[in-house]
């Protein structure tokens, strides 16, 4: 059975502070393969030139940071010095903290790649065709957002979302194809030279993430199982291949190459206009080689500290008189040695996405080894014998996608259900209220079970019992969990295995104060349904620091088709910046 993998929580690229990741790169990218190997060709000649700034991490004082020296002798640096012939005197223009559709589409927006809308075209909305028609000529780069997307209105809160989805896909929303009002050219001379830091291959957490999980199930308590020994089974978390994309295929490209062109050339097809995950995971990656991108990208990089001011005395970073920022981290080669580096920019944007932790529910028991937070634990324990069609019931807590995805598995191996939510089955915030039946079936029916079926009523659905507004209160050692009710009483129920599939949250552990500054309410955690981090609305750019951009999730942008906007609009806000600074 096909799962539905959730494209509306966009999965971009992962830093966490301490996960070492090695991955094997494919043929023909100019990431570091093995940094004993030296350099790789870059598969389209590009503005890579002053692209690292590399250099050892002197101490500096409190907000000021020292300036860029001569970098160790490291193999890092040689393949840097050999490849991109960079003075790492200077500092890198743009550093993209994560290499998921959010960075990829930047960077093929730094990379020289300016969009003008094709003389020929006429936008069905007629407000967005007599602003464009009032600049022939000129790219979307150097015009004002602000004016081009006033009275726009769809799907998302970001105005320049809107207006970049409207130019790539006019009539999407209405069921149309017509193709996109923009053409693209490569013009050189405007590229900003960057580099784009992931831990995976680009396209981020569409490739293998995550790590090794141990899954144990709750103690046995039948009578003559005392002697049964808990299973354990070690596997690597991914987003499986064969899960379908909930939103349509056409919305998940990026700019410039559709999805289903490039399907058509691999020979295979969307299924009922959605592809599946493992297909958008090599076209990301496909689109970084077809686009010539590979050598602003590096990696097996793995961020652990990023930190600004202003530059030393006597440095070349001293002439700017605007902020420089220091990121540190560690490369993995493929002998899983770590190879620490340093980079200094003059802007750094965050573009790692928001599915670094799972959210938890800070009970007593959610440490225990049968207590999970991811779906894929549920499939390990399957495979392992430890949750069966006759083991006590496999508890889901949570009322969004993720937690549907974990039903929808479990019936299809008949293995028994409770689903706990604290919200009203009628509550229109829920998700399914907002998905198409049509299109959606599954995650409808899971919507109708939910519903209909009550812990204390007849079942109509064998093996599946939910409990609407119920708390769960504490998971116990014996595999009893404990839930209070809405009028207050509580109530136990013996499980085999629980998932705790409620969110996640971003790890920005390696900015000062975990980025908690940067939200739009400093005192709430950063989330990107409630509170983003705070940019402005047309460069994406930090309210509370000069230089540090956020994009995709991290901004409050959820869709892939969305999260280019913001990749627009900071790619317009650092050409601005580079116009006006002295020659």
């Amino acid at each position: 059975m096909l799962l539905l993998k959730r494209m509306e929580r966009v999965v971009t690229a992962k830093m966490p502070r301490a996960t070492a990741v090695v991955t094997t790169l494919p043929a023909g990218l100019c990431i570091l393969k093995a940094l004993s190997q030296g350099p790789t060709p870059c598969p389209a000649e590009e503005p890579c030139s002053q692209l690292w700034g590399l250099s050892s991490v002197p101490a500096a004082r409190r907000g000021q940071l020292p300036a860029p020296g001569a970098p160790p002798a490291s193999a890092m640096n040689h393949w840097k010095k050999n490849q991109l012939g960079a003075s790492s005197s200077e500092p890198l223009k743009v550093i993209i903290i994560g290499n998921g559709p959010s960075g990829i589409c930047l960077s093929y927006l730094l990379s020289g790649y300016t969009p003008y809308v094709r003389p020929d075209a006429v936008h069905p909305h007629p407000l967005l065709q007599r602003k464009l028609a009032e600049a022939p000529g000129v790219s979307i780069l150097d015009q004002d957002l602000d004016y081009l997307s006033e009275g726009l209105e769809g799907r998302c809160q970001s105005p320049v979302a809107l207006l970049f989805d409207a130019l790539l896909r006019p009539d999407t929303d209405f069921g149309g194809t017509m193709e996109s009002v923009l053409t693209w050219k490569l013009q050189k001379e405007q590229a900003i030279p960057h580099v784009v830091l992931g831990r995976n291959l680009p396209g981020g957490a569409w490739h293998v993430s995550g790590g090794p999980k141990a899954v144990q199930r709750a103690p046995a308590r039948a009578v003559g199982d005392s002697g049964a020994q808990n299973a354990r089974l070690f596997f690597t978390q991914n987003i499986e291949g064969s899960m379908v994309t909930l939103s349509q295929g056409q919305w998940m490209g990026l700019p410039d190459l559709q999805v289903k062109d490039w399907l058509c050339n691999k020979r295979r097809g969307l299924r009922n206009s959605r592809a599946t995950a493992g297909d958008i995971a090599h076209y990301y990656r496909d689109y970084v080689i077809k686009k010539g991108l590979g050598c602003n990208f590096l990696s097996g990089a793995v961020v652990t500290a990023v930190e600004w001011g202003t530059p030393a005395p006597g440095g070349s970073g001293a002439q700017d008189p605007g902020p420089l920022f220091q990121v540190r981290g560690f490369l993995t080669a493929e002998d899983q040695s770590h190879e620490p580096f340093s980079l200094y920019a003059r802007n750094v944007v965050l573009a790692t996405g928001t599915s670094d932790s799972p959210a938890r529910l800070g009970i007593p028991g959610e440490n225990l080894p049968f207590v999970h937070h991811e779906l894929s634990a549920l499939e390990a324990a399957r495979q392992a014998g430890t949750v069966t069609p006759t083991s006590d019931p496999v508890l889901i807590v949570g009322a969004g996608l993720s937690a549907a995805d974990a039903v929808l598995y479990a019936r299809h191996y008949n293995i028994p259900v409770i689903h706990a939510f604290r919200r009203p089955v009628d509550d229109p915030g829920l998700v399914f209220n907002q998905l198409p039946k049509m299109l959606y079936p599954e995650y409808h029916k899971v919507h109708q079970m939910m519903r209909e079926q009550s812990i204390l009523s007849p079942s109509p659905y064998e093996g599946y019992r939910s409990l609407p507004e119920h708390r769960l209160l504490l998971c116990r050692e014996d595999g009893q969990a404990m839930f209070c009710n809405p009028q207050g009483l509580q109530k136990g129920f013996c499980i085999s295995l629980v998932l705790v599939l409620i969110g996640s949250h971003p790890d920005l552990s390696f900015l000062p104060g975990a980025g908690a500054s940067l939200a739009l309410d400093p005192d709430q955690p950063l989330s990107a349904k409630r509170n983003p981090v705070d940019v402005h609305p047309f460069t994406y750019q930090s309210a509370q620091q000069e230089g540090l951009y956020a994009v995709g999730p991290l901004a409050g942008d959820n869709f892939v088709r969305f999260v280019q906007g913001g990749a627009l609009a900071v790619a317009s806000s650092l050409r601005r910046k580079e116009a006006q600074r002295p020659p």
